[in-house]
């Protein structure tokens, strides 16, 4: 059993984190929602879904900002949510389903540190970052370096995360995800891939390790695309395991055949017509 509050502004909630220990936020809730019911220790719900600062999806001089209780589908349906950013609407597209999506977040799914959670690669090779908030002020969080272990994060207990903040980026991505069955699941292997302006390319890896893996500078800028030698950096940076959905060679293979298909998306004649 816990106790239900619904904080009004961001001060408030920062104030509720701080003076219950047994917190947490409720974004989506649709991870968090399914912990409590497992036997997650959960005393006090912080639910932040009616702060007017956390409904936010707008494009600034800064970048692209989205909020943390704004759910996957309001970012499908954004007309700024395109051209380099696209890479997230794709992704959330592959998240869970239609329904699912009206209130499953892209902080949700980033501070649930699934290592094969469908928005991380997307967010990780866009140079994402989360503001956080305190009672100690506001704190930047590269994403690149935010994920510690499966479902372990660096943000605080007391932080709140505010928004995701995508600084002007050029270029663009894709995300090749692979799961057991043709309606919604989690990844077996998902591999995100962004060519930026200059040439270069970034991947980020799924499912593949205790954490999501972003591999920058695959491709160097201005250098000779060689999927081969990309398909070698990838693999020396995997670690996959067996499990309930899939063997480790398996993985193997498929991150194999997805990083040579995201070259070939990005640099051979897909991408020239």
């Amino acid at each position: 059993m816990f106790t239900y509050l619904r904080p009004g502004s961001v001060g408030e909630a920062v104030d509720m984190l701080a003076a219950y220990e047994d917190a947490r936020v409720l974004a989506g809730g649709t991870d968090l929602l399914v912990g409590i019911r497992d036997g997650m220790p959960c005393k006090y719900l912080v639910d932040i879904k009616g702060i007017p600062e956390l409904n936010f999806l707008k494009m600034t001089d800064a970048g692209l900002l989205i909020g943390g209780a704004v759910p996957i589908n309001r970012i499908i349906g954004a007309d700024c949510v395109s051209g380099s950013y696209s890479v997230l609407r794709d992704a959330g597209m592959e998240l869970a389903n239609h329904l699912l999506r009206n209130r499953a977040t892209l902080i949700g799914n980033l501070c649930n540190a699934s290592p094969g959670g469908d928005m991380l690669g997307a967010a990780l090779v866009l140079g994402g970052c989360i503001e956080a908030v305190s009672r100690d002020g506001v704190r930047v969080i590269p994403l690149d370096g935010f994920f510690t272990g499966v479902k372990r994060h660096t943000l605080r207990r007391d932080e709140l995360a505010l928004r995701v903040v995508f600084t002007c980026i050029g270029g663009r991505g894709v995300y090749l995800k692979k799961k057991r069955i043709r309606g919604h699941d989690l990844a077996q292997v998902g591999v995100t891939a962004f060519r930026h302006d200059d040439g270069s390319m970034d991947i980020a890896l799924g499912a593949v390790a205790p954490t999501p893996v972003l591999l920058k500078s695959v491709v160097k800028a201005g250098g000779e695309y060689l999927p081969d030698a990309v398909i070698e950096a990838a693999l020396a940076g995997i670690s996959p395991i067996s499990d309930i959905r899939s063997s480790r060679e398996y993985r193997v293979e498929i991150v194999k055949h997805f990083v040579r298909q995201a070259v070939d998306l990005l640099y051979g004649k897909e991408a020239a017509s």
